[in-house]
């Protein structure tokens, strides 16, 4: 019977890098070539480190010829994003398109839903001289207490003003951003079909357990190769691959509101290297009084972190869940 190693902070390190490298292209070969019978691969590229590095596997698995980036921008995107986006492809070999989506976006009047939510929290809000993200401010992570989401608007000068987001508006205005990620889960299967490729899915283990995704959005591929690796272990394939450095040095975004944002202060809540180590010991079943201790943390904390994951990945399910069609049948 195995024994259950010690936690510490080193315990979701990858040991043997370049077994796991060759494991997880071994088996997205098998699976695209063989298994859902495709000839390569189309991935969506933004610049940020998950994407890289399912386009760098991608590469090594058919051949840098029978793999397609595909970049996605729209009007509120990073331009640092495509650039990188395109210093990636180049240094895999990889031929990469760019595809803006702001026409789509707007002929789902995206934005224009998205701002009449905004501009009811505040009127004199205007996405000419605005920008607008929304943010977790106070984090009841260890507290036990659901988030508190703020709306923050962004004059041209970087003045700040911020509010509480209600549940009605706080619903319509990420419904109205998650068409952006529903478009692009389009654009890549309008691609991989003309080529007869798979979609290649970049979400890793953190966003698919946590609900960090759009169902039918960036939730919709035909293989995920980095769904079940933390984003430390993504790091670690990172460097080992030759991402470029400016894609590893480059601090997670979602890439979704006009205003710049980090996946920590829309989503977690923590930093990654804390979060994987947390999430880890929940999913393992550690002590809480063992991970307390490693992490510096109390154990009332850690306790109440550990009840939030449950809960967030309990209140998420339904995004992992296939359509229900078990109602009758003879």
């Amino acid at each position: 019977m195995n024994q259950k190693k010690p936690f510490s902070k080193d315990i979701i390190l990858l040991g043997n890098i370049e077994y796991v490298v060759n494991e997880i292209v071994e088996k997205l070969r098998d699976d695209v070539l063989r298994k859902i019978r495709r000839t390569g691969g189309v991935v969506g590229i933004s610049g940020g480190i998950d994407s890289s590095v399912c386009l760098a596997l991608s590469a090594r698995a058919f051949g840098p010829d029978k793999v397609l980036g595909i970049m996605l921008p729209e009007k509120d995107s990073s331009p640092d994003s495509e650039m990188l986006a395109s210093e990636l492809a180049a240094k895999f070999g990889v031929k990469a398109i760019t595809e803006n989506i702001t026409g789509a976006l707007n002929g789902f009047r995206c934005y224009e839903r998205r701002d009449e939510a905004v501009k009811r929290i505040f009127p004199e809000y205007d996405p000419r001289t605005y920008k607008m993200k929304i943010a977790v401010k106070d984090t009841g992570l260890f507290s036990n207490l659901p988030p508190v989401f703020y709306l923050i608007i962004i004059d041209k000068e970087g003045n700040e003003q911020e509010k509480i987001l209600p549940v009605k508006e706080y619903l319509q205005i990420v419904a109205s951003s998650n068409f952006k990620q529903r478009t692009r889960m389009s654009m890549l299967y309008h691609h991989a079909e003309c080529l007869h490729y798979a979609v290649i899915g970049t979400p890793n283990r953190h966003e698919q357990e946590q609900g960090f995704f759009v169902k039918y959005g960036d939730g919709g591929a035909d293989v995920m190769p980095i769904g079940n690796l933390y984003k430390t272990q993504v790091y670690q394939l990172a460097e080992y691959l030759g991402v470029p450095g400016g894609i590893i040095e480059r601090t997670p975004t979602t890439d979704t509101y006009s205003a710049e944002q980090t996946q920590e202060e829309f989503f977690y809540q923590l930093p990654f290297a804390q979060m994987d180590r947390y999430w880890y010991a929940f999913e393992k079943g550690y002590p809480v009084t063992e991970v307390a201790e490693v992490m510096g943390e109390t154990p009332e904390r850690v306790e109440a972190l550990f009840r939030g994951f449950e809960r967030r990945r309990r209140t998420t399910e339904y995004l992992r869940m296939a359509p229900v069609r078990d109602y009758y049948g003879i």
